[in-house]
């Protein structure tokens, strides 16, 4: 038996597809969960937790009417990453969040992902000026963030780990 699609937008970039989770990108999301690539996001973790955060995924969409999307390379297919807007359970408010998969680092897919993300999130959902946990330690994170116009607005905490809280500039502001 087949589930029930969920209403999740597709997002058409230049050079990528932000779509829904499809049971063939589990793979690559759990080649990413055991590997040390995962540690600012809580991994390594074994297959079963990646299965686990492969279905908070879509049910995040279902529960709060936005998510994590998967980033697929146009010219390949391949899945490349997850980006989105995530509200866990104790978290101060929505965060715009991003990681990429093995072989897709240093090319502008996160920054290309996570413009259309913020802009779809803005126009779409009511969700503006975002803001990302970054790890400290986390350089490639805190550079995207810079290079996305975000600033640190303070210490935080997210999942039990200290963080830098960057507040994203407004999507509708720069519209209008």
């Amino acid at each position: 038996m087949s589930g029930t699609a969920l209403p999740i937008p597709v997002i058409e970039t230049t050079n990528l597809i932000l779509r829904a989770p499809r049971e063939t990108d589990f793979d690559a999301l759990a080649r990413f969960s055991a590997s040390t690539r995962s540690v600012f996001v809580g991994g390594p973790y074994e297959r079963p937790r990646a299965w686990g955060s492969f279905l908070a995924q879509m049910g995040h969409w279902s529960l709060r009417g936005y998510g994590m999307w998967m980033i697929e390379d146009r010219a390949t297919g391949a899945p490349a990453g997850r980006v989105g807007v995530i509200n866990n359970d104790g978290w101060d408010e929505p965060e715009l969040g991003w990681h990429l998969f093995e072989g897709f680092e240093g090319q502008g897919v996160a920054y290309e992902a996570a413009l259309a993300a913020r802009a779809y999130a803005a126009e779409h959902q009511g969700l503006d000026a975002l803001i990302s946990y970054v790890d400290p330690a986390n350089h490639r994170s805190a550079a995207l963030a810079r290079r996305l116009g975000a600033k640190i607005e303070r210490d935080g905490t997210v999942n039990g780990h200290a963080c830098k809280v960057w507040r994203h500039p407004s999507v509708m502001g720069e519209a209008a």
